[in-house]
């Protein structure tokens, strides 16, 4: 494994001004799409908890389409799938997005985490104490007053635990973006792995370098949880 990373450190974790890391592809691709994710999902849930069908309805097929098939899957519908298609084809913006891998990827994963994001929020939306629903309109708030200034601060600090899963799970799920070409740190063990045939060397290093991202982010998440959630006793020791 030493030699592994003395030949290999800079691919691995070492980005110029010519190409990122390994690291670095792999953090942004996480980072976009929990973003992307993140932003999308706070208004479909809001309409996955709704009362109008012609709201909840469409919410529900979604993240029921993509909680049901496999990642995987999805990235090559977007990846090779989408590019088949004539009309994709026939538009120029269209063509040049669906041309990047790594457009590609940011799309799948994002589409992925929202769906699952969705499901997590509308389920802390849900639990929100009566109460203070009710407190709330007795003091004569619009029901989007209420959304804003109770029930979505509240639901997402009680989601935090659910959510800092997701986020563990979705940077696991990042090691398929070679299916599109991205350079991430499975990529670049792949590419080890050929050139030197070490191969528990090579995806050993890869799990280490994964392994030390997921406990920076566990910590970052169990810091949050004993700052918003501390006051519900419920935040992890």
């Amino acid at each position: 494994m030493i030699q592994i990373l003395a030949d290999y450190w800079r691919p691995f974790l070492y980005s110029d001004g010519m190409r990122a890391s390994g690291l670095v592809v792999t953090l942004w691709l996480l980072a976009c799409a929990l973003a992307l994710g993140f932003v999308a999902a706070i208004p479909l849930a809001c309409a996955r908890v709704s009362k109008n069908r012609w709201l909840s309805t469409p919410v529900r097929l979604y993240t029921y389409v993509f909680r049901g098939t496999p990642l995987y899957v999805q990235l090559l519908l977007l990846y090779t799938g989408m590019y088949s298609l004539e009309f994709v084809r026939s538009q120029s913006l269209l063509e040049a997005f669906f041309r990047s891998g790594f457009n590609c990827a940011i799309l799948a994963f994002a589409l992925n985490t929202c769906a699952y994001t969705t499901e997590i929020f509308a389920g802390a939306i849900r639990s929100t104490p009566y109460g203070e629903v009710e407190a709330a309109r007795a003091y004569g708030m619009s029901t989007f007053t209420v959304y804003r200034r109770v029930i979505l601060p509240s639901a997402l600090r009680r989601a935090l635990p659910l959510y800092s899963n997701e986020v563990i799970l979705m940077l696991h799920a990042t090691t398929v973006a070679f299916t599109a070409t991205v350079p991430d740190i499975l990529k670049v063990a792949r590419d080890a792995n050929s050139a030197t045939y070490q191969s528990f060397d090579s995806f050993g290093l890869a799990a280490l370098i994964y392994l030390a991202v997921s406990f920076v982010l566990i910590g970052a998440f169990r810091r949050a949880e004993k700052r918003w959630l501390g006051y519900l006793g419920t935040s992890r020791r």
